[in-house]
C-alpha cells in the first residue's frame, strides 16, 4: 500500500485487504460485483413497487424503504474500499471519513427500526387480521417511515459529534476497510471516551429493545400460525418468516459482537468476516429473502419485464419499417 505521511495531514489511513497488489485487485472485484447485485436487486424492488399500484400496501411499503436504506448503506463504505483497493491507497480524508460515520450510523439503526416496523407490519397482519386496515392505515406508516429515518438520523449525529470531540494521538491508522468507530476509539490519547461510551450504551439499548420486540413479535405470530389447520399455509408462513427473523439476528449479533468487544490492535479474519456481514451481506441478500421470494413480487416482475419487452419489440419493428422504406 502507498505510504501517506499521515502526521502532517488531518486524514486517516485504513487497512487494506491484504499487502499483495492482486489480492487487493481481486477484493476490488469481488466488492465491486456484490456491490452491483445489491444495487440491482434493491433498485428493482423500489422499481417494482412504484409501478405496480397492486403493491401499494404497508407491507411493501416498508419493503421499498428497507431496499432504499439498503442501497444507501451499502454505498457508504463498498465504493471507497474498492477504490482503495484499486489504487494502492488507503488515505481517506477527514470530512469523508466524518460523512461516513455519519451516515453508517444512521444508516445502520434506521434500518434496525424498519425492521423492527416490519416483524410488527407482520404481527398485525397475522395476529389481528381484522384490524389491520385501521391500524396500519397510510398515515400510521407515513409516521412509522418518517420516525425510522429521524431516529436514525439522531444516533449518526450523536455519535459523529462525540467520537470527532474526542483527541487522537499517534499513527492514525483504523484497522478496518471503513471508518470503524470502535477502531477509531483506540486512536484516543486517553481512555476518557465515556461520552462514547454512553451514547453506544444508548443506541445499543435501543437495538436491543428492538430485537426483542422483532422476537416477540414473531413468537405471536408462530403460535397463531401453530393454530392453523392448513398444513399448507402453515409452512408458507413459516418459510416467510423464519428467513427474516434470521436475517435480523445475524445482522444484530455480528454488529452487536463488533462494536461491543474490546477493539483490537491489527486487522484480523474473524474482524474481517464480521466487519462484512453487517455492512455488505445484509444489503445484498435482503431483495432475496425480504422480497423476490415473494409471489406478488415475482409476479409484478414478470408484469414489468413483459411491459418492458412489449415495447422493445414494438420499437424494434418500427425501426426496421423505417429502414426498409429508406
Amino acid at each position: 500500500m502507498i505510504k501517506v505521511n499521515l502526521t502532517s495531514m488531518s486524514g486517516f489511513l485504513l487497512m487494506a485487504f491484504s499487502n499483495d497488489h492482486k489480492f487487493q485487485i481481486l477484493h476490488a472485484l469481488l466488492f465491486l460485483v456484490t456491490y452491483l447485485l445489491a444495487l440491482t436487486g434493491n433498485l428493482l424492488i423500489i422499481t417494482i413497487i412504484t409501478l405496480d399500484h397492486h403493491l401499494h400496501a404497508p407491507m411493501y411499503y416498508f419493503l421499498k424503504h428497507l431496499s432504499l436504506l439498503d442501497v444507501c448503506f451499502i454505498s457508504v463504505t463498498v465504493p471507497q474500499s474498492i477504490a482503495n483497493s484499486l489504487t494502492d491507497n488507503g488515505y481517506i480524508s477527514l470530512g469523508q471519513c466524518i460523512l461516513q460515520v455519519l451516515f453508517f450510523i444512521a444508516l445502520a439503526s434506521s434500518e434496525v427500526a424498519i425492521l423492527t416496523v416490519m416483524s410488527y407490519d407482520r404481527y398485525v397482519a397475522i395476529c389481528q387480521p381484522l384490524h389491520y386496515e385501521a391500524i396500519m392505515d397510510p398515515s400510521a406508516c407515513r409516521r412509522a417511515v418518517i420516525a425510522v429515518w429521524v431516529a436514525g438520523g439522531i444516533s449518526g449525529l450523536m455519535h459523529t459529534a462525540v467520537n470527532f470531540s474526542i483527541p487522537l494521538c499517534g499513527d492514525r491508522v483504523i484497522h478496518q476497510f471503513f471508518c470503524d468507530i470502535p477502531q477509531m476509539l483506540k486512536l484516543s490519547c486517553s481512555y476518557n471516551f465515556i461520552n462514547e461510551v454512553a451514547v453506544a450504551a444508548l443506541t445499543t439499548s435501543a437495538a436491543f429493545i428492538c430485537l426483542i420486540c422483532i422476537v416477540l413479535s414473531y413468537i405471536h405470530i408462530f403460535s397463531t400460525v401453530l393454530r392453523i389447520p392448513s398444513a399448507e399455509g402453515r409452512t408458507k408462513v413459516f418459510s416467510t418468516c423464519l428467513p427474516h427473523l434470521f436475517v435480523v439476528t445475524f445482522f444484530l449479533s455480528a454488529a452487536g459482537f463488533e462494536f461491543l468487544r474490546p477493539p483490537s490492535d491489527y486487522l484480523s479474519a474473524i474482524d474481517l468476516m464480521l466487519s462484512i456481514f453487517y455492512t455488505v451481506i445484509p444489503p445484498t441478500f435482503n431483495p432475496v429473502i425480504y422480497s423476490l421470494r415473494n409471489e406478488a413480487m415475482k409476479a409484478a416482475l414478470r408484469k414489468v419485464l413483459s411491459k418492458e419487452f412489449a415495447q422493445r419489440k414494438v420499437n424494434f419493428k418500427a425501426i426496421f419499417k423505417l429502414e426498409r422504406t429508406i
